[in-house]
């Protein structure tokens, strides 16, 4: 299996390398012409979603790839779900990895096993959910990777439980952050960025998004994506895992907790201070950003001592947004396989 992984590391990929500057090992990706297109009219889909119970979650995951392969583990974000990997998982099943893509809390057919469960989103919450998981299905090590929500929740697995992370695959970088940092103003252009959050922080907000759910994920996908001409198809496969009966709930939790504005859980308070010292992080990591990202992200210069192992930042050029694995699959599966034995 080893073996087939590196001959497909080697021989698989066709993206163009673009120039290579030393000082933070930046490496500029063209977006091969095999990558999604800038107008998205695709109509893969998974195969039956599995559900597992797993810690306080019923969880759905899609799943590709052989059952005693390499794990990778897909991590998706607000306001997204499992179908931006639905063009990355066939590259990294083909290369031999088991891939597995669950629902975050809140999105598809992800279910609280109790009532009594505080609908908590705050992100030492996620990432415990994915070790969970992980433990459920008998996966001691994976590479885990993200973007949006996903990239922290992989960030934060990969500081706080590195021994069960292979390599990290980052869009955005390092994203861990905690409530005293959140509470730090920032210059007005930037706030700008953040203006669903002050929203969700009211109550008009979260009546507002639980009654134009599809509406406000559409115009975020817009926004953050401003070059990304994704059809109705596309859109509507996604926005179908927002109509999870707690998915509401978590989004205005998981905005007002990174505002100060609501407590999480007891048990997640070990985490959340560990965190609150935002921890290197040891494992391989490549980290990444589309050149047209239209949501709010920092600068990798910003962050590139984060990361203290073999360390890699690309660029995505070609007008990539911020759903970096569903506009360009290719990249991004090969971000996966490099961070796990370039």
């Amino acid at each position: 299996m080893t073996q087939m992984i590196d001959q497909h590391r080697r021989t698989f990929f066709g993206l163009a390398a673009g120039t290579v500057a030393v000082g933070l090992g930046v490496i500029d990706l063209a977006r091969a012409e095999t990558d999604a297109p800038r107008s998205s009219g695709s109509t893969a889909s998974f195969g039956p979603i599995k559900q597992i119970d797993a810690g306080v979650l019923n969880v759905g995951y899609a799943e590709a790839g052989p059952s005693n392969g390499p794990v990778a583990i897909l991590l998706h974000g607000w306001p997204y779900d499992i179908h931006a990997f639905v063009d990355v998982a066939p590259i990294l099943a083909k290369a031999g990895y088991r891939v597995i893509i669950p629902h975050l809390r809140g999105y598809g057919t992800t279910q609280f096993l109790s009532g009594e469960t505080p609908r908590n989103g705050e992100p030492a919450a996620m990432a415990a959910d994915i070790v969970a998981l992980m433990d459920k299905l008998d996966i001691k090590k994976a590479v885990i990777a993200g973007f949006d929500w996903g990239a922290r929740t992989a960030d934060i697995i990969a500081a706080l439980w590195p021994e069960r992370c292979r390599a990290l695959v980052s869009v955005s970088g390092y994203l861990i952050s905690s409530q005293a940092a959140g509470n730090m103003p920032l210059p007005p252009q930037a706030e700008l960025q953040w203006w669903y959050q002050f929203y969700f922080a009211t109550e008009r907000g979260r009546a507002g998004y639980e009654k134009y759910t599809h509406d406000f994920a559409k115009l975020i996908w817009k926004l953050a994506s401003p070059q990304w001409k994704f059809d109705d198809a596309t859109f509507a496969r996604s926005a179908a895992a927002l109509d999870n009966k707690d998915h509401v709930a978590i989004t205005i939790h998981n905005y007002r907790w990174r505002l100060g504005l609501a407590q999480g859980e007891a048990k997640y308070e070990p985490l959340e201070k560990k965190l609150a010292a935002t921890p290197v992080i040891e494992v391989p990591t490549i980290t990444m950003e589309g050149d047209a990202n239209g949501a709010p992200h920092p600068d990798p210069g910003a962050y590139a001592k984060k990361f203290s192992g073999r360390y890699e930042f690309r660029l995505i050029t070609g007008g990539i947004g911020h759903n970096l694995p569903q506009e360009a699959p290719q990249a991004f599966a090969k971000a996966v396989i490099d961070a796990d034995g370039a």
